[in-house]
């Protein structure tokens, strides 16, 4: 399993609209691509706004590829979340999981 890691720090005041956007329209979305396991929204509050870590689980790279095409590392960032971000990573991080206790 690979876990796709990136980061971006909302605007305090859009925060939740951001929130929305991957709950309603992201994640929707990867629920549809054969290999997308899971993903979490962490945040915190940093001095220029809200942080957001986005993590996603995936059974491999080649279904990271489905969502983000070929050059998998680059982000998925569309225009309605350049708006609300004051800055993000213009490329993923991707982890193999070798260990996960659930317990």
């Amino acid at each position: 399993m690979i876990a796709r890691h990136w980061k971006g720090i909302a605007k305090k005041d859009r925060a939740d609209e951001y929130i929305a956007h991957l709950r309603n329209e992201t994640f929707k979305g990867l629920d549809k691509i054969d290999g997308f396991l899971s993903s979490s929204i962490l945040t915190r509050n940093v001095e220029a706004g809200t942080e957001f870590l986005i993590i996603t689980e995936w059974e491999n790279i080649n279904s990271i590829k489905n969502f983000a095409g070929e050059d998998y590392e680059v982000a998925v960032v569309p225009q309605v979340v350049k708006n609300i971000m004051i800055s993000y990573d213009h490329l993923a991080s991707h982890y193999e999981i070798t260990y996960t206790d659930k317990g």
